[in-house]
């Protein structure tokens, strides 16, 4: 059923609402800084306020379908489509980021430059909501690349590359790769490895297209025949892939999953938002939004795409997770977490496709989706309260610190329980309980290694959670503390501007634990009826008459037990402190495995060696001794052709963004134009 006209304009607001103030932020920045702020944080409100108004849209079962001309000679329309899916995400993307801004007024306070940090912040909620509410693939990319230029400015906001701003410990290498790396490096390095997956993504999206003739979610479920003719000449599950390419390297799933780690260098406000709660989410939003189109193909053996993301999602989160366990920096630890996690929600969503029920796992992963945005936003902006206070990103410059910031203390220990997955009362616990239990359940063949990796990561995620609690909190003051006191410089509570944000989403992560049947209960129903109108998906459970509540005696004994095994060892070594931790490091067998999860399973020493340096070396040996020597020498003319070509080319490379993204968006048109030849 499609609703009224303010509905329609609550919709095109939600985007261009964020949009309108990033463009006026420079101007708005001339009337004071703290107007400049507190405006800031009201476009984000109002974007939020339009959001929230869909609420009742998406309870009822309803959806929101509006366009308008875009390129007539194509016959594309721009159009914002906001069904259940799409509601439920533009709620949680706006009002996190709402927190989020209020949360920066404090953090981010006297630092420089803030017209351009609340430039790009607005950029990218506005890049976001445009992936989220959009109706075709195209406006979906122009979203998509908005997010990754947001991201790149602000993981290298601090472009000075001060020492104190770079992530990894100073002098850290692997294989001959530093592992410690400024804030410029990381953003550019963000920004060519999810470059990597966007043009999959692209070439997914115009595969597609010159089949079907359009890039439309509903026009392309309304008439199938695209479909066929890709199977018919087995296109159909590359394409599939391929755009999940994209959702790899926004979401850094392996093995593009590198630039998320060192993506923190950035403010901890950026990190909050566009690294756990948004920007990783987008690549999970696609495979949402993609994957009911993909099951109602089933019948063209669509199911190979399912288990690729399923089982990129459980490599993902088991890898990720390896590292956590070892990581000496507050953010990083927080980074493979959301890393590994977003895997949990692959895994649900692949397992969905394969599965018996698919309502089952589609549920299961968007709702540790929303889950996991609540707690893992709240223990980021947690740890900025840490860093602002200490001065050092690293735990082993912390220690002892709940006794002088208990309100942080307390916040973060809520939402350090869900993420660790606390029986019954955490939201992450459910989440996390019926990812388990949609795996086990769901009839596909490699059920069981699936469950026992979505286990055993359960347990390590459970200790290094409180491995970072009880080295930031417990124990005695660090060397750093007590110098730092000494200089006259007390550990303090930081003001009530940013505590209140996370204070906020930590309570509702336990909120929605302590009744979380039957909120999962609710979301089962909302999407199962959305998967049932739009792509006629039904529920196994729905034709029974019964709602979907897990009572899996295998699930729910594994979560407590993976609970207690992580969360018991935790509290041992790190809390009550009855273990030396230390020790482990001096064991040969146990030593080398440390050092070598510590090194990240030598994938970045991998990326620089394959990627960059060894291809490199290949490009100087081909100058040297076949260009230069050869070439030139026989034919002594070519130099002045290709000094002319040289010159041509050079007019190009002017480092201006905009022209860059003129040239982009020609040769899009190029191709475009080609494919309707």
């Amino acid at each position: 059923m499609v609703v009224g006209f303010s509905e329609s304009i609550n919709v095109w607001l939600i985007w261009m609402l964020p949009f309108i103030g990033a463009a006026a932020m420079p101007l708005i920045a001339k009337g004071g800084k703290r107007a400049r702020d507190y405006i800031a944080v009201g476009f984000a409100l109002a974007s939020a306020i339009s959001a929230a108004t869909l609420l009742p849209t998406a309870l009822a079962g309803h959806e929101v379908h509006s366009q308008i001309p875009w390129i007539s000679s194509l016959g594309l329309n721009a159009g914002v489509l906001a069904d259940p899916l799409a509601i439920l995400m533009a709620n949680i993307v706006a009002w996190i980021a709402f927190l989020i801004f209020v949360y920066s007024v404090g953090y981010m306070h006297g630092d420089r430059d803030l017209t351009r940090y609340w430039f790009f912040m607005l950029f990218f909620i506005g890049s976001m909501q445009l992936i989220v509410v959009s109706d075709n693939l195209l406006m979906v990319f122009f979203g998509w690349e908005g997010v990754g230029l947001a991201s790149y400015a602000l993981i290298s906001f601090w472009y000075h590359d001060r020492k104190k701003d770079y992530v990894g410990r100073e002098g850290h290498k692997a294989g001959g790769i530093p592992m410690w790396t400024a804030p410029t490096h990381a953003g550019m390095k963000a920004f060519l490895m999810t470059k990597a997956g966007d043009v999959m993504m692209l070439a997914g999206m115009f595969l597609i297209f010159s089949y079907a003739g359009t890039f439309g979610f509903k026009e392309l479920v309304a008439d199938q025949s695209w479909a066929v003719a890709m199977a018919e000449q087995n296109l159909l599950v590359p394409a599939a892939v391929l755009l999940f390419g994209g959702a790899i390297g926004k979401s850094a799933q392996f093995p593009l999953n590198e630039w998320l780690l060192e993506a923190m260098t950035g403010p901890t406000a950026v990190s909050a938002l566009i690294h756990v709660a948004t920007m990783v989410k987008a690549g999970v939003f696609l495979v949402a939004r993609i994957g009911p189109l993909f099951f109602a193909l089933s019948m063209l053996d669509t199911g190979q795409f399912f288990e690729v993301v399923a089982w990129v999602g459980a490599i993902t989160a088991l890898l990720l997770a390896t590292q956590a366990l070892v990581s000496p920096e507050i953010k990083k630890v927080l980074a493979y977490s959301t890393g590994s996690q977003i895997g949990y929600m692959m895994m649900a969503l692949g397992i969905a496709g394969i599965s018996l029920n698919f309502t089952d796992g589609y549920t299961a992963g968007f709702f540790h989706l929303m889950s996991h945005a609540m707690f893992k936003a709240a223990l980021f902006m947690g740890a900025g309260a840490l860093l602002h206070t200490v001065g050092s990103r690293f735990m082993t410059d912390m220690g002892g610190l709940r006794k002088g910031m208990k309100k942080t203390y307390i916040f973060m220990m809520l939402a350090a329980l869900s993420l660790a997955g606390a029986p019954l009362f955490t939201s992450g616990f459910w989440s996390k309980d019926a990812i388990f239990a949609a795996v086990l359940e769901s009839g596909y063949a490699y059920s069981w290694p699936l469950f026992g990796v979505a286990v055993v990561v359960a347990v390590m995620t459970a200790f290094y959670t409180m491995r970072m609690v009880g080295m930031s909190f417990f124990g005695n003051k660090s060397k750093h503390v007590e110098e730092m006191e000494k200089k006259g410089h007390h550990v303090h509570e930081v003001s009530a501007i940013m505590w209140v944000p996370f204070a906020i989403l930590a309570v509702a992560s336990i909120a929605v634990g302590v009744v979380g049947f039957m909120f999962e209960e609710q979301l089962h129903h909302v999407l199962g009826d959305y998967l049932g109108e739009s792509f006629g998906i039904h529920s196994e459970h729905e034709a029974e008459g019964r709602v979907f509540l897990n009572l899996n005696p295998t699930v729910a004994i594994a979560s407590a037990a993976a609970f207690a095994i992580g969360a018991g060892l935790g509290f041992v070594f790190y809390i009550a402190r009855k273990a030396d931790p230390e020790a482990i490091g001096r064991n040969v067998v146990t030593g080398a495995i440390w050092k070598f999860l510590y090194n990240r399973w030598y994938l970045n020493t991998a990326l620089y060696w394959g990627g960059v340096i060894g291809p490199l070396a290949i490009y100087r040996f081909m100058w040297r001794y076949f260009e230069s020597t050869i070439v030139d020498g026989i034919n002594p003319a070519f130099q002045g052709a290709m000094a002319g070509m040289s010159k041509v080319v050079k007019t190009g490379q002017t480092g201006i963004t905009q022209t860059y993204l003129f040239v982009f968006a020609v040769g899009i048109m190029i191709v475009v134009m080609l494919l309707l030849l």
